[in-house]
């Protein structure tokens, strides 16, 4: 199934998503049945990430990964990690605008995957339905070049970008 988006930064760039599928899932309830009786309010901690492998000269793999740690009463109820991910083939791009549309559209077109896979997970685990926000991956991404100018401009090295192998 692809699904050919033209964007209008070149007028011979194309956008297409080839696939999208679930890499990797994740779910986990240390605590059961006994975290069900626990008393207190839950406290939630996302991460999010992303990683991009080139798989030819136009071809990428972008992986959403997101997990979300959920405790109560100090203990942990439950941990569910997705990894969300798709082909895209890019072509007629600059390489800036290949690593904006890496950066916005394709995190962008799996959230809503990534978001239902979290939530299923976490209702079949037993738990109260969690409806993830949305997410402005543009200003991630915009955040994102700021860090980088910002390491650039300093010399210094923060270490492990999100995304990887958009040359």
């Amino acid at each position: 199934m692809s699904e050919e988006i033209t964007q209008q930064p070149n007028a011979g760039a194309s956008f297409t998503v080839e696939k999208i599928y679930v890499k990797d899932v994740s779910f986990e309830a240390p605590g059961a049945p006994q975290v069900f009786n626990e008393a207190g309010a839950p406290e939630l901690q996302m991460n999010l990430n992303q990683k991009v492998q080139r798989l030819s000269d136009t071809a990428f793999e972008v992986v959403l990964g997101i997990t979300l740690t959920c405790n109560v009463a100090g203990k942990t109820a439950y941990l569910a990690e997705v990894q969300q991910a798709g082909v895209f083939t890019l072509a007629g791009f600059e390489d800036a605008g290949i690593d904006a549309m890496l950066g916005t559209q394709c995190p962008n077109l799996l959230y809503p995957y990534a978001a239902a896979s979290v939530s299923h997970l976490i209702q079949s685990g037993g738990f109260p339905p969690f409806f993830m926000q949305p997410i402005n991956f543009e200003g991630l991404y915009a955040e994102n070049l700021r860090q980088r100018a910002a390491q650039i401009g300093s010399g210094t090295d923060l270490g492990g970008t999100e995304t990887v192998g958009n040359a």
